[in-house]
């Protein structure tokens, strides 16, 4: 490591709030899958941001649109209309089904909009003030107070109790475990489509289903969390798409701006004419000209250059990759995951092996400590995959 770049790490530890326990390289630079530290060190990047980056780094015609809106206008503020965020709304629209849309800076601010949506529809209804959310275990929704409420991991809430009230847990994938939940008071369901932090779960099908028909029965809320698996990641634009049903409310961001911080909670038109209205919610920036100048481009290469589609085609490459090394390994014990967002499940922490992958040019994550987590960008080829293979295989061969 040179100097200049111990400099920077020294400085960044007396600067910075130490709330990251952050790997020992300076990032400079991307380009496509790859980036770049200080000292020119080239890393086949498999985390994309934390599934954010979808169109790689340095894709010219992204670019080139948010440069193009700089030299317009970065801001103005929500008491004024803007040309990016209509029609940013008009295209999340489209391509949700969804009929409303609020502008956020990131996840966490989608999911807060999303519960208090949920509560004043409710309040709404009958007045009252001690509706209940239900939400998953082994979930993972944001850090501030209301997205760590509804974020079924204790560890991450117990030091900062007490949470917003009237809140329970059900276990993902298990239908009975939601009805002993239910009463009089529920108001909505929240649940990542494919759990992300909790270990690359899935929902299933036949548990969104059933959820979704009682949500029906008892017109409780159903908010579907797409901040991780959403745009695209899974094969199709939202991972809820793939079912045949529909939230009432739902959360994007991550890929949504594809590195520009900017997220969107979405709901129909019966959420949207019964619950939020002037005055009960608000963001000085979320919907800036910038930031949806980011959503207008993003959505335009989704379509222009069948991001989509390449997702679908490789894949079942990487599953099948991934499977070999699990049939390879015996302290590999599981694969899972949709799409562009897979996780080997091992019998023992993984810190060593992603430790051993960044020395040798590879950048992974884990979700949770046994657990490494693959969410490259989304134009990842076949051969970054091999790539990725032989890495990681160096790794886990030495164990």
């Amino acid at each position: 490591m040179s100097d200049v770049m111990k400099k920077y790490i020294e400085d960044a530890e007396s600067a910075l709030l130490h709330t990251y326990n952050r790997y020992q390289i300076v990032l400079d630079k991307g380009e496509g899958v790859y980036l770049y530290d200080l000292d020119g060190k080239k890393y086949l990047d498999f985390v994309s941001g934390i599934a954010v980056f979808a169109l790689g780094y340095h894709y010219k015609d992204y670019d080139d649109a948010l440069k193009a809106q700089i030299d317009k206008v970065i801001h103005t503020s929500n008491y004024y209309y803007n040309v990016p965020a209509v029609e940013a709304a008009g295209k999340l629209k489209k391509v949700s089904g969804m009929d409303r849309v609020f502008f956020t800076n990131s996840g966490a601010e989608a999911i807060e909009g999303a519960l208090k949506a949920a509560r004043k529809y409710a309040y709404l209804k009958d007045g009252r003030t001690d509706h209940e959310i239900i939400a998953m275990n082994h979930s993972f929704h944001g850090r501030t107070f209301g997205a760590l409420s509804v974020t079924g991991n204790p560890h991450y809430r117990e030091p900062f109790e007490p949470m917003i009230g009237n809140i329970k847990f059900a276990d993902l994938n298990d239908f009975d475990s939601v009805l002993a939940c239910v009463n009089d008071k529920t108001c909505a369901i929240i649940l990542e489509t494919v759990q992300g932090e909790g270990g690359i779960f899935p929902a299933t099908e036949e548990f969104l289903t059933k959820v979704r028909a009682l949500c029906d029965e008892k017109d409780i809320l159903l908010i579907l969390d797409e901040i991780q698996c959403g745009m695209g990641r899974t094969g199709y634009m939202f991972a809820w798409q793939k079912y045949g049903i529909k939230p009432d409310i739902m959360t994007t961001a991550k890929a949504l701006g594809c590195g520009v911080p900017v997220g969107a909670f979405l709901m129909t038109e019966k959420v949207g004419q019964n619950s939020l209205v002037a005055g009960d919610h608000g963001t000085t920036y979320g919907g800036n000209p910038l930031a949806c100048a980011a959503i207008n481009k993003v959505l335009d290469l989704f379509n222009e250059d069948n991001i989509i589609e390449n997702v679908k085609e490789v894949a079942p490459y990487l599953e099948q990759r991934l499977d070999e090394l699990k049939d390879k390994y015996d302290f590999i014990v599981d694969r899972r995951g949709a799409g562009l967002m897979q996780g080997l499940v091992f019998n023992r922490p993984v810190a060593e092996v992603i430790g051993r992958a960044l020395e040798k040019g590879l950048i992974l994550i884990n979700a949770g400590s046994e657990i490494i987590r693959f969410v490259p960008s989304l134009i990842v080829s076949r051969k970054n995959i091999d790539d990725m293979i032989e890495i990681l295989d160096s790794c886990l061969g030495s164990l």
